[in-house]
């Protein structure tokens, strides 16, 4: 695990933020997921997924959609550590990454390729082979979701694809109709507040 997460140990201040190090060893579960709603230098939401004792990782400017006919961008970053998936809060300025963090969504998911194909492919050759496939059960996004590797840009970027399944909706805005924490019901001026108040 420590080679895993040397990238994002290295682009951090621990003194400064309170971001996890990185200290939690492997859940019991390990299928895991969360999207986090990050007001950085531009509005967007990290999708993360367990795979192997860390937290794949991809920013996604617009968020997940529910309408199979959209293809979000996804540009993959560095694993973070597990204890990440809880985390909330404001990562001060100067620091990588800097604003305010909340918990959009988060919940368990199932690897579609391992049901589905002949190999039976785990998550660690889904995403070396650029192609992953799951279904997510969170509290505000389900179904199934598809992320493809796609070529150019400095960064790995892929494209992130709802499934046309029976919780596909072109007509849902989740991200806008639901913008507040699932683990704290708190919207992003309040988390930035609140953590004001506490300094």
């Amino acid at each position: 695990m420590q080679d895993k997460l040397e990238t994002y140990r290295r682009k951090r201040d621990f003194r400064k933020t309170r971001e996890p190090a990185g200290e939690q060893a492997k859940s019991g579960d390990s299928r895991r997921f969360v999207i986090q709603k990050h007001d950085a230098s531009r509005l967007h939401y990290d999708f993360r997924l367990e795979i192997d004792d860390v937290l794949a990782s991809w920013a996604v400017p617009k968020g997940l959609s529910t309408d199979p006919r959209d293809k979000r961008l996804a540009i993959q970053t560095e694993d973070h550590p597990l204890d990440y998936i809880d985390f909330e809060g404001v990562i001060p300025e100067g620091e990588y990454g800097a604003g305010t963090v909340l918990v959009w969504d988060t919940g368990t998911y199932e690897n579609l390729r391992a049901r589905k194909d002949e190999q039976r492919k785990g998550m660690q050759e889904a995403l070396a082979d650029g192609l992953i496939e799951v279904w997510l059960e969170g509290e505000k996004l389900q179904g199934g979701y598809a992320l493809k590797r796609i070529e150019g840009g400095k960064k790995a970027r892929w494209l992130a694809i709802k499934m046309n399944d029976e919780h596909a909706d072109a007509r849902r805005r989740p991200t806008s109709t639901q913008p507040a924490s699932v683990k704290t019901g708190r919207d992003l001026d309040d988390v930035a507040a609140q953590e004001s108040a506490h300094e």
